[in-house]
């Protein structure tokens, strides 16, 4: 087999070095000069190292790691971030709305501490499906965290469950093309997985890519407010056994490099699957007990630990901002803990009044806040991509059916045309707010933001051109998602 060396040595078809629409395209353009495909390969090795100049732009590679806060189920941006004045009363929140710390900007009273960090980020008040809404929970999850649209939807409405075929979590891109440096946890999911009705971890896999990619699953018992479990994370797979010793474990290491050098047949065939690397990579992650100390919420001051909140959620978040700081470079946190929840879900189709300002609200408020303002403290910020976002927002008329679901006097239903986001550091803008929705925030008037393009967003800050393509199950070329950057996002 012929390996065309690239950049530091790598093969040209190196997923790590990764090739985009643009170079394929560029191979039908450049054949009428006389460029072969080899000449193309060439040409691109020749000049990979060069890539960021051409994929640049702001925030292009201002980040390390990323925190995700996925408010699954869709939280409404009516009674949150996005509240609207001389509205009919089946649109208007009721709740009471406050000011924050951007003049003209207003959010309703289940959120007094964002309102008072809100000049650390931007919000983004138009993101939307437009023209194409997914009013499925699952499907509209797919898409947010794969920037693929599912293949297959089961006669009851669901996705089918998770399989080797489906789209990469985009975090598992993210840390196959962007390796972790630390003997750290690349990719880390918490305090639950993905999960609609039976169908679990849907959008939530490496797919594809294989195993393993997938993320680092931390998935402790007890529910939303069961916060005590946190701080008794089981993790004994990151554990030494108590009758091996660091030193005997390296000893045993290097007794298996000496038996493999004297086995060349065995070595090579270890050496083409990569296992030395893995192998390596797994016992550095052991011995230097950086991931299992990460965990050790305890380690945290009893002010720290309030001002994240006193929850799962709270303490999800914590822990996010814990093992970035040790070197994880995708920390997903996955809220509410329990799926579908009556209490504590953002599926407001019933009694959203109490739920929002008793149960969603406060925990959303103390805890987002307390992860952007002590990242920014620590100066994290500058190289911590925050990203809180659900799969799609909440109908603006109360008690009507939107997506097939029954609906209380004050419910909102399903909603996809127009929602709210959060996007925060790494060269993000601070104070700001983009895009605009309408008069009843039923569809963007401004800057529309789709799904697809805050993934883009998101690979771009890590330096990472969206169009670069992976190869499929089939091996088919695709790109990593189909959307652009947004870079009016960044500062």
């Amino acid at each position: 087999m012929l390996h065309i060396k690239g950049e530091a040595g790598k093969d040209v078809c190196d997923s790590n070095l990764g090739r985009t629409r643009r170079d394929v395209l560029r191979v039908g353009g450049s054949s009428m000069l006389g460029l072969s495909l080899a000449n193309m390969l060439q040409l691109k090795s020749a000049t990979a190292a060069n890539k960021s100049d051409i994929a640049g732009g702001p925030g292009w590679g201002k980040a390390k790691s990323i925190i995700m806060c996925y408010l699954q189920g869709g939280p409404s941006h009516l009674d949150l971030w996005d509240p609207k004045e001389n509205v009919p009363e089946n649109v208007k929140s009721v709740f009471s709305n406050i000011s924050t710390k951007l003049p003209g900007v207003q959010f309703t009273e289940n959120l007094p501490k964002l309102a008072q960090i809100n000049d650390k980020f931007t919000m983004i008040r138009s993101m939307s499906y437009t023209p194409n809404g997914l009013f499925n929970h699952t499907a509209a999850i797919y898409q947010m965290m794969t920037g693929y649209t599912t293949d297959k939807v089961s006669p009851s409405g669901q996705l089918e469950p998770p399989s080797p075929k489906d789209f990469p979590n985009f975090g598992s891109n993210i840390v196959r093309l962007r390796p972790v440096d630390e003997p750290m946890l690349p990719f880390v999911m918490l305090p639950r997985p993905l999960q609609e009705s039976s169908v679990i971890g849907k959008g939530g896999t490496a797919g594809f890519l294989g195993k393993a990619y997938d993320p680092y699953q931390l998935y402790p018992s007890g529910d939303d407010m069961d916060m005590s479990k946190m701080t008794r994370i089981k993790i004994d797979d990151l554990k030494l056994r108590p009758e091996v010793f660091s030193v005997r474990l390296n000893r045993r290491a290097k007794l298996r490099n000496t038996i493999n050098a004297g086995m060349p047949k065995i070595d090579n065939a270890v050496k083409d699957l990569n296992l030395n690397q893995y192998y390596e990579q797994a016992l550095d992650l052991i011995v230097s007990g950086r991931a299992r100390e990460s965990f050790d919420l305890a380690a945290e001051s009893h002010t720290t630990r309030e001002r994240y909140g006193r929850n799962t959620f709270g303490d999800s978040c914590l822990l996010a901002r814990r093992l970035v700081e040790a070197g994880t470079r995708v920390v997903e946190v996955i809220w509410p803990k329990v799926a579908n929840s009556d209490n504590h879900s953002w599926d407001h189709h019933t009694g959203l009044t109490k739920r929002m300002k008793t149960q969603s609200a406060p925990m959303l408020d103390g805890a987002v806040s307390g992860l952007i303002a002590d990242l920014d403290e620590r100066g994290m910020l500058k190289e911590t991509l925050v990203v809180v976002v659900g799969e799609f927002g909440r109908s603006p008329q109360r008690g009507v059916s939107t997506s097939g679901n029954g609906n209380s006097d004050d419910g909102r239903d399903h909603w996809p045309y127009c929602y709210t986001g959060i996007i925060a550091g790494a060269g993000v803008k601070r104070g700001n707010v983009h895009g605009k929705s309408d008069k009843t925030a039923s569809a963007p008037l401004e800057d529309p933001v789709h799904p697809q393009e805050l993934l883009a967003t998101i690979y771009h800050s890590f330096g990472i051109d969206p169009e670069t393509m992976v190869y499929n199950h089939l091996n088919q070329p695709r790109e990593l998602v189909k959307g652009q950057a947004v870079s009016a996002f960044f500062a």
